[in-house]
């Protein structure tokens, strides 16, 4: 890709998690390097963010990691990766994620992740952004917030059909296809309203 792509990847720091899931994460960062996507992320060596930047850098990869101060030891702050970048708080943190992506990957994690993903969502939601967002759903992960997810719409607390929110996808191939395709979003909201 001459013009190339950013993707924000959202995803678990835990290593106490199955190996299919590391391998995934691995997978992701391998496959978006060799293909010219360049990879943001929460910056930490361990888990599944670990995986993620070693599969990118193994391939030459473009990654920029970015870590709140209190965060830089406990998560083992990758300083290897092409950008690394100490913000001061996790609201800090996520924003420059969003500032610095043109999509997002959803991949399996804990209450961390699920907070990164729902508030891009709910701020796509609010007409705050067009970036594309996607859950890989490797394994069935995300079935069980999938069934929550279609409990909400049927109990009328989510007026909008989920596919106009994010786009569920099985695996990385199907992924970095739908990146690759995505038109560049639009300028996304001031400050301000985020």
């Amino acid at each position: 890709m001459a013009d190339h792509k950013t993707l924000c990847v959202y995803c678990a720091a835990s290593d106490r998690v199955d190996e299919g899931y590391r391998v995934l994460a691995h997978t992701l960062g391998s496959e978006a390097a060799r293909r010219g996507i360049r990879l943001v992320f929460g910056a930490g060596n361990i888990g599944l963010m670990g995986a993620l930047a070693k599969g990118a850098l193994a391939q030459n990869g473009h990654v920029t990691g970015i870590i709140p101060e209190h965060l830089e030891r406990r998560e083992l702050g990758h300083k290897g990766i092409s950008e690394y970048i100490v913000v001061d708080s996790m609201h800090s943190r996520k924003r420059a994620m969003f500032d610095r992506s043109d999509a997002f990957a959803i991949l399996p994690g804990g209450l961390g992740t699920l907070d990164e993903a729902f508030e891009v969502i709910t701020w796509r939601q609010l007409g705050l952004h067009e970036k594309p967002i996607f859950l890989v759903n490797g394994n069935g992960f995300w079935d069980p917030l999938l069934a929550l997810v279609r409990h909400l719409r049927t109990e009328g607390f989510l007026h909008q059909q989920p596919e106009s929110l994010f786009k569920v996808v099985n695996g990385v191939e199907e992924l970095l296809e739908d990146v690759s395709r995505a038109p560049r979003p639009a300028a996304s909201a001031p400050s301000d309203r985020l």
